[in-house]
């Protein structure tokens, strides 16, 4: 298992550097789409990132059970645990705890296979700081993910302004 994390703020070339190591370490990678379509705008968003990938791509649309895949010796970019994080915080009422708890038991049976992950998150926490109470607690929420996956990864890069800054 190697797990390669991405992080950084709102389009700092995240996506891009995370797409380019995959297609370096393999000649069909696996794209797991983690997000919900939630408004139109959105979409486009969606559809612009579809639009980046070549036919080499396979993509998975998984918002929740991400270890219900066999990922055995494949290459797997998880685009993102932001969105992916959301679906929880979202089911759960926005209970920080038990979002966390399930994430974590989630993301804990997905990383028991043998397969190459390169995985996105944010810092949010980076940013304004949110103006209401749902939006600083998922903000939470993401920075304790963000430390677990983190932990585990053999490297962390944050990009910043499309440059990719190892930190582990």
């Amino acid at each position: 298992m190697e797990i390669t994390l991405i992080t950084g703020g709102q389009r700092s070339g995240k996506s891009s550097y995370a797409q380019k190591l995959a297609e370096e370490k393999s000649r069909h990678p696996i794209y797991l789409a983690t997000a919900r379509i939630w408004d139109d705008d959105f979409k486009n968003r969606v559809n612009r990132h579809q639009a980046n990938r070549s036919e080499i791509w396979q993509t998975i649309e998984e918002n929740k059970h991400i270890s219900k895949y066999n990922w055995d010796n494949k290459t797997v970019l998880m685009d993102c645990v932001t969105l992916w994080l959301a679906n929880f915080f979202s089911d759960n009422h926005y209970d920080v705890d038990k979002s966390l708890k399930e994430a974590k038991l989630e993301w804990d049976k997905f990383v028991q296979q043998d397969f190459t992950l390169i995985v996105v998150t944010n810092e949010l926490g980076m940013g304004v700081h949110a103006e209401n109470e749902a939006s600083r607690k998922f903000a939470d929420l993401q920075g304790w993910m963000n430390q677990h996956i983190a932990a585990s990864a053999n490297h962390v890069y944050l990009m910043v302004s499309g440059i990719p800054l190892k930190i582990k």
